[in-house]
């Protein structure tokens, strides 16, 4: 029997146990995760040093670095998250509506855990937080599959969480690491029909893409993020360019960064100097089309394949347009469905962007860094459901449950 499938049946007599699980000791046990994490920030800081150190010398890019790293701040953060989870109304039991027949069955629907989640992730450590803490409140067992760059610093939080869980007498298989980082573990865990009942891959777009088109499970896809910005004619500059800023280089290598900016002909030769300037200070290389290389000093020439891309870096692609609609179909041709930004003053062309642009975030006049589980209110999510099927956007504890009818009667058969 393979490691990954005993887990799968470890993690289903868990998810009986976390099905049931009454709320109060499922914010308990959070707290105890929220406790560990602040107790064993040494033995996390130490293994996620190390891990940095191995991904540098593999070469592997500042953007990527920037996520694997976990810092004391970072770490009080993932503590806090977990509180805030603890904090929060349960999904599992609502029943969402009730209503009664003319034969006298009573009808309901009530919201009840998925079961085993399985998270194929790559290298951001604080993603095994975030599962730990919304899979245990909405009443599943997770299986969490990370990449080589972060599994020092993965072993470590889960080692954390299960001695946690098991102080409040749950099963420490609640949450387990795939430890076996190669591609068999991925592939197998992509195959555990009967066991589990829903895979969310969170990376980049090969990954994505190899789990949606191989997996036998149940996935929702996350992720992908080719953000535009677009700033049109009557944007206020000094507002467009704050927001452009933010969205590419407060931190670059998350899918809610914007990865391509689309300006208007009318203010582009005002703006985009001024914006080209300011991104290169900031280190970001800009990729443009013809009109761009001749308002921005130093910009390359963008290929088709620019127009698509999901960089994660300091690098963003520019282009000049001739008029809304363009910008509209340019979105359309090459967004990946994640969040979408325009930036202007004219109340007409806000409402139609917000009509027009289908993605699950659309943003008018703010960066598109917003798109974020807690910074919507929600507390932790797993992911930014890039898909429109049962759930799309932040995914936060109601998306991790699923519903089942509820039926009364009093003796009612079918004629």
């Amino acid at each position: 029997m393979s490691d990954i499938l005993e887990m799968a049946k470890l993690a289903k007599k868990a998810s009986v146990v976390l099905a049931t699980l009454p709320t109060p000791i499922k914010n308990a046990a959070l707290q105890k995760g929220a406790e560990a994490l602040l107790t064993g920030m040494d033995k996390i800081l130490q293994a996620n040093k190390q891990d940095v150190e191995n991904a540098k010398k593999a070469g592997v890019r500042s953007a990527f670095i920037d996520r694997l790293t976990l810092t004391e701040e970072r770490i009080l953060s993932m503590a806090e998250g977990l509180r805030q989870v603890a904090s929060f109304d349960d999904p599992v039991g609502e029943v969402t509506f009730m209503k009664t027949l003319d034969n006298g069955l009573m009808i309901g629907q009530k919201r009840v855990p998925m079961g085993v989640i399985g998270i194929i992730f790559e290298a951001r450590p604080n993603v095994t937080a975030d599962a730990f803490g919304l899979c245990l409140k909405a009443g599943s067992a997770v299986i969490l599959r990370g990449g080589k760059e972060a599994i020092g610093s993965n072993k470590a939080i889960v080692e954390l969480f299960q001695e946690a869980v098991q102080k409040e007498g749950l099963p420490k298989e609640c949450v387990q690491i795939v430890q076996d980082t190669s591609r068999e573990t991925a592939s197998e865990m992509m195959r555990l029909n009967g066991y589990l009942d829903l895979l969310i891959p969170r990376g980049g777009a090969g990954l994505i893409k190899n789990v949606v088109e191989n997996s036998t499970v149940a996935v929702i896809q996350t992720g992908i993020g080719n953000c535009h910005v677009y700033v049109d004619e009557s944007a206020d500059l000094k507002k467009a360019a704050a927001i452009v800023i933010n969205a590419k280089t407060q931190r670059p290598g998350v899918c809610n960064a914007c990865e391509s900016l689309l300006v208007h002909k009318n203010i582009a030769e005002e703006f985009m100097p001024e914006i080209g300037k300011a991104l290169q200070q900031r280190k970001v290389e800009i990729r443009g089309d013809e009109k761009t290389l001749q308002l921005v000093e130093g910009a390359v020439a963008a290929t088709e394949q620019d127009w698509a891309t999901e960089y994660e870096d300091y690098i963003i692609s520019a282009k000049v347009v001739e008029t809304f609609d363009e910008a509209i179909e340019h979105i359309r041709k090459y967004t990946t469905g994640h969040s979408e930004a325009i930036v202007t003053e004219n109340y007409t062309n806000a409402q139609r962007f917000l009509n027009e642009i289908d993605a699950a975030a659309v943003y008018v006049n703010a960066s598109t860094r917003f798109t974020d589980g807690g910074q919507f209110g929600f507390g932790a999510e797993i992911g930014i459901s890039t898909q429109k099927l049962h759930a799309r956007g932040p995914m936060g504890l109601k998306e991790l449950t699923t519903t089942k009818y509820i039926i009364y009667g009093n003796g009612q058969i079918r004629q």
